[in-house]
């Protein structure tokens, strides 16, 4: 019997000799994974030395099993430090990737020339010190019309051709609803932009879309007049376009505002000489603007006896069809690489 014992233990010994000689010849992941199901899967060697404790004498029993179960724990540190050394070193023989080759590039992509222009705005506000606010794109009646100053059947609404989810509920057709969510959630000083994208239901052309970008802002405070709006929007079309840039204030109408301008600048390109993108008039149409009206500082709950206010709004996609002279709107949302690589 013991003599039996001592040939079982030796077999444990010529056991480790051979799970360590198969391991080091291990050199793929193929190999490896062979070795795994050889000796530490569910039918490997090691799991049926454990399985065969029962045979063994029971005076012999303990050594034996923890023996085995030392191998194991040995065979199993072993496997997982050379799986961690063939990850970090690559397999050489199977990938097809060689570290000696020269490198090449990747493309990589670029600033979309609609974000570039709205970054540049909100660049120029922020540093004149306006905050950013952002509002949803889907919106109720009343923030979209009602609160700015458009009673129902109002023909003003007709200016805007609306996409409706349903009698009361609109996608916004401009960004002017921020203006009475931050009224409503803050109290004067207020001084704001609001970028985002609205829907109106347009025909598609080269010139209109039914989806663009707007930056809409907003001034709020006591004694704010119309000095104050012309003299940041010039200050804004000065940083913006050239330092030499002149601004015209044309009349307009806005149900938001009274009064309500529209504001020309001179053309950047030939500087007021008239060329094919001002249509030779030297004048380039940018925003719309004008002194906020009463009741819409009263739908934010603002006192109009003790605050004034100015607004304007402006289009991203048509300041970048001026600055890019680009010709047509589509190309903006067609996501073609050979327009886009341009910017």
């Amino acid at each position: 019997m013991a003599r039996e014992d001592a040939s079982t233990l030796e077999n444990l010994d010529t056991l480790r000799k051979k799970i360590f000689s198969d391991l080091e010849s291990a050199t793929d992941s193929a190999a490896l994974e062979s070795f795994r199901i050889k000796y530490l899967g569910k039918k490997g060697a090691l799991r049926a030395l454990l399985k065969g404790l029962k045979n063994i004498p029971a005076e012999r029993r303990k050594e034996y099993g923890a023996r085995a179960n030392q191998l194991r724990a040995e065979t199993e540190q072993a496997f997982s430090s050379r799986t961690r050394q063939k990850k970090a070193r690559g397999d050489q023989q199977s990938s097809p990737f060689d570290p000696s080759l020269p490198g090449y590039p990747f493309p990589h992509g670029s600033i979309h020339p609609l974000t570039k222009i709205r970054n540049e705005i909100r660049d120029i506000f922020i540093s004149m010190g306006f905050d950013v606010a952002y509002g949803p794109d889907v919106e109720s009646d009343f923030y979209n019309f009602a609160a700015l100053n458009f009673p129902p059947h109002h023909p003003a609404r007709d200016m805007q051709d609306t996409f409706l989810v349903s009698p009361e509920v609109v996608l916004r057709t401009h960004t002017s609803p921020v203006q009475i969510r931050i009224m409503e959630e803050q109290q004067p000083p207020i001084r704001c932009i609001m970028p985002g994208r609205v829907y109106r239901h347009e025909e598609i052309s080269s010139r209109s879309y039914c989806i663009f970008h707007q930056v809409e802002g907003l001034y709020v405070d006591r004694d704010v007049s119309f000095a104050d709006l012309k003299g940041t929007l010039l200050w804004f079309a000065r940083r913006f376009f050239d330092e030499k840039t002149h601004i015209k204030i044309r009349p307009s109408f806005f149900p938001f505002t009274e009064p309500s301008v529209e504001i020309d600048i001179e053309c950047f390109l030939c500087k007021g000489a008239g060329c094919s993108v001002c249509k030779q008039s030297g004048w380039l149409e940018i925003l719309g603007a004008g002194m906020v009206h009463p009741n819409v500082l009263a739908s934010g709950g603002i006192d109009s006896e003790h605050y004034t206010g100015f607004a304007f709004g402006m289009g991203i996609e048509r300041i970048a069809l001026l600055k890019y002279t680009i010709d047509d709107i589509r190309l903006f949302f067609e996501n073609d690489i050979r327009f886009l690589r341009q910017f």
